[in-house]
């Protein structure tokens, strides 16, 4: 009898170790990204990008593809950003923008 109750007190201290399900909630990661479409051979060394008027950097150009991003993406932050891409030190492109959680923004250049 006791070997019963033994094993049966033991049976349950596993049992009541497990953890069962476990939880998990996140939201989207806040940033966004920017893509820059055009023709390559145009742009040749990358273009210049202004950020908002406080941060530049450089970018590559690539070829559109439709169905998902296959170049290089940019991350940036989401809201309203003004974009201003330059080649050779003459903007090609400026433009007020608003990008959300997660999206990719495709900007066209000539």
């Amino acid at each position: 009898m006791k070997k019963i109750l033994f094993i049966t007190a033991i049976g349950l201290m596993f049992l009541t170790n497990c953890t069962g399900v476990k939880t998990l909630s996140t939201g989207l990661e806040n940033e966004s990204f920017l893509e820059f479409i055009g023709q390559p051979s145009k742009y040749i060394g990358g273009i210049d990008v202004i950020l908002d008027e406080k941060s530049n950097f450089k970018a590559d150009v690539k070829k559109d593809h439709a169905n998902r991003p296959k170049g290089k993406v940019y991350a940036i932050t989401t809201g309203t950003h003004l974009i201003s891409v330059s080649y050779n030190n003459n903007i090609i492109f400026k433009k007020q923008i608003f990008v959300s959680a997660q999206e990719t923004k495709k900007i066209m250049l000539p």
